[in-house]
Parts: C-alpha cells; structure tokens; sequence
C-alpha cells in the first residue's frame, strides 16, 4: 500500500511528465465506443495519467462533504466527511488485452474495498472475457457510480439500501457490443460469487441484500458453492437514449455442508431496468432506475422479513448556464432534482390482511457548478418520509448537504 501511495505522489509531483494514455488501450474494447458510450463502458470511461513511458496509467477521485440533517426535531448538528478515495490504476498490457482495478477508501480509512480488478481479453467486438474481480450489472448504477458524475451528494437510496450499491466478486463472465448506424446493442453475463445468509439475518431486522458486502471472504471462496449469475442486455440510439435490462439470482443459503443436507435451497432474484436521454434543444438530462428483489425467506421468520421488494429514483438535470465563468471555460450550471422510493417489505400481513408499510420517499433538489466536467460543486437539500412496518405516522429527515468531488 505504502508503494502504491508513493507512487501516486510521485504522478502529483512530476506533472511534466503527463501524458494522456493511449485511449485504445484504456477505453472499452470496441474502438466504437467513443462513438456511443453506455453504461457499461463507465469502467472505462474515467480520466487515466501516465508518466513518461511507465507501463500504468493512475487516476482516481474524492468526495468531500458537508451536512446539517435533522430527523423529527433532532441532529446530530454540523457534520463534515471525507467519504470517498477512490484509485484507479491501469495497464494496456498488449493491444487486445487490459487490466483495470479500482481501489476505494471510505470515510477516511474506516472502510477500504478493491471495487473492481479485473483482466479483459478481447476476441471480438462482440466476444470478450473478463476475469476477476468483476462489478455485478444489476441496474446502471451499480457500475456508473463515480462521485463526480452526479449531482447528488448521497447515493440513491435504493442503489445502497435495498440493491447493494458497488457490489462486486470475483468470477468470470463475457460481453460484447455491435454498431448499427446510429444504434449500439450490448450485452454482459458473469458467474461470479454470491450473497450468503445475512440477506435475511443482520442487524437491520429486515430483508437487506447490502448486508453481504461485509462477508469479505466472498474473494476467496464461496459461501454455499452455488453461483450467482448476472446478466444485462442494452441498447442505445443517439437520439433517443439508453435502455437497460438486468438480472442477478442465485442460492443465498448453505443449503449442505460436506454431504450433508442442511436446507432446502433457497434463491434470490433480482430484476432492473434504467434508462436514460437527453431531451433535445433544452438539454435536460433524465436518468431512471427501478429494480424488483425477490427472497424466498423462510417459513419460520417473522413477516417484518420482506420476501418482495422493489424501488428506485429518478434524476431530472437541467444546465441553466454554459459559458465561461470565473475562469473556468467550460463551466456549466445545473438546477436537479432526485425523487426516491424504496419499499423494503411489499405485501400485506397474513394475520390482519393490512399492507406492510417499510417504505421510504425523498425528494432532492440540488443545484450545481461544473467549473469543469470531471468536477462538480454540489448544494442540495434532502427531504425523506420514512414509515416504519406498522404505518406509524412517518419519520421525517431534512436538511442540507453541501460537497464536492473530482476526479484527479
């Protein structure tokens, strides 16, 4: 780690020797793709330095924030975070084949994940492996979630607190793209480790598929010896926008321990879609993303266990300026708004016929400077209405969060 940390220092020091990485061995495979991006290319799609004639490219990002929230008349008072580190580091190690890792460091060091590292041999545009440690294409966000490609200081609430936002294990998979004029069709499909047990017992006392993220030992093996299988198909015209749909499923529980039958085997499934497009002449920006999780929870828990879940959010952003400002050439201000929802137990109790009501709503309004387009200084103002299982009168947190983020 000590080398590593160096060694960036030294990119930070020697700026004379920067130069841009030779976007064909950075980008994703198909040369196209400069032409048409999706979001499966956001891996790729990030800004890489190299020195002199060393064989990786570095780059990376951080967040900074700050916040004042308060929940039905309480807070915590002034809080200010160094959420996010995150290094990338690069190599095009021959023309058709690449090395891309992303190592993250959360709320200072509390928390530190190799998000992605992975190895990409392409055969054919339309034919590409990937092995490693690979991020699981459940929905957009889960892959195209950099800090400063958002207007948004916090994550969506359904991308982290019903999907497992920046979910990643290691496995093996294969994807590919085809052009067709004005159009781009895509796909990837990956066998990689899976969820375990906490999905159903953790400390949150419900449903909750992020509880899997603290088993780091889902790197080395798996938990029950079944694979998780995940899948997208996407589509993109350039007038119109993109169309994704995802699947991820598998066993979550340890179902047999050398021979011996524990449980029945039990599945979880996982469907998304998200969208997104510019509207013309206004060029308003419109990003969706909606997801459905099933559990097959078994019979013996109580029914604050969601077995169906589903939620998600959508992101409205309008520029109001773009020209010169401050100095900076290609400035640009945006007014945004997110509107969320996540209900973590869908259904009705078996006992009194009446709905369960685990659900969240929040609307973020935000405002947005961009002195360049890998950095955004962000302003926005959160309101939730969070109900609890019985349909209490619901909790209300409100606030403001001011942050910035760059990539670097």
């Amino acid at each position: 780690m000590k080398k590593l940390l160096t060694l960036f220092l030294v990119v930070l020091l020697a700026k004379q020797g920067f130069a841009q990485i030779d976007p064909d061995l950075l980008r994703a495979p198909d040369r196209d793709s400069a032409r048409i991006k999706l979001n499966m290319d956001a891996v790729y799609d990030r800004p890489f330095l190299q020195v002199a004639k060393l064989p990786v490219a570095l780059g990376g990002y951080a967040e900074a924030n700050y916040q004042y929230l308060g929940a039905d008349g309480l807070t915590e008072g002034h809080q200010f975070q160094m959420r996010r580190f995150t290094l990338f580091v690069s190599s095009g190690i021959a023309k058709r084949i690449k090395f891309l890792s992303e190592l993250e460091f959360e709320d200072g060091t509390k928390e530190i994940n190799i998000e992605f590292a992975s190895i990409d041999f392409e055969f054919n545009p339309l034919l590409n492996l990937r092995g490693g440690i690979v991020m699981n294409p459940i929905g957009a966000f889960n892959q195209n979630h950099d800090g400063p490609k958002w207007e948004f200081v916090d994550r969506p609430i359904s991308a982290t607190q019903m999907l497992p936002a920046t979910w990643s294990n290691v496995g093996f998979g294969i994807f590919g793209k085809k052009y067709l004029k004005n159009w781009v069709y895509a796909y990837e499909a990956y066998l990689t480790n899976g969820f375990d047990e906490t999905i159903i017992a953790n400390s949150e006392n419900r449903t909750f598929l992020p509880a899997s993220k603290a088993n780091r030992d889902r790197f080395e093996e798996s938990f029950n010896g079944a694979p998780l299988l995940t899948g997208k198909v996407a589509l993109r015209n350039t007038k119109i926008g993109e169309l994704g749909l995802s699947y991820m499923g598998g066993i979550y529980n340890k179902f047999q321990d050398d021979g011996l039958v524990l449980d029945e085997k039990r599945r979880l499934n996982v469907f998304a879609i998200d969208f997104n497009t510019v509207l013309p002449k206004l060029n308003t920006f419109i990003n969706v993303e909606w997801a459905w999780v099933n559990v097959d929870v078994p019979a013996t828990y109580t029914e604050q266990f969601g077995s169906n879940q589903q939620g998600g959010f959508i992101d409205i952003v309008q520029p109001l300026i773009k020209r010169p400002l401050f100095g900076f050439e290609r400035a640009v201000l945006n007014a945004a708004v997110r509107l969320e929802y996540v209900d973590w137990n869908k259904g009705k109790f078996s006992s009194t016929s009446g709905n369960i009501s685990d659900h969240i709503y929040s609307v973020v309004p935000a405002l947005s400077f961009r002195p360049t387009p890998q950095t955004v200084i962000r302003l926005n103002y959160r309101y939730n209405w969070q109900t609890d299982l019985l349909g209490n009168p619901a909790a209300k947190l409100a606030g403001f969060q001011f942050g910035v983020s760059t990539y670097f």
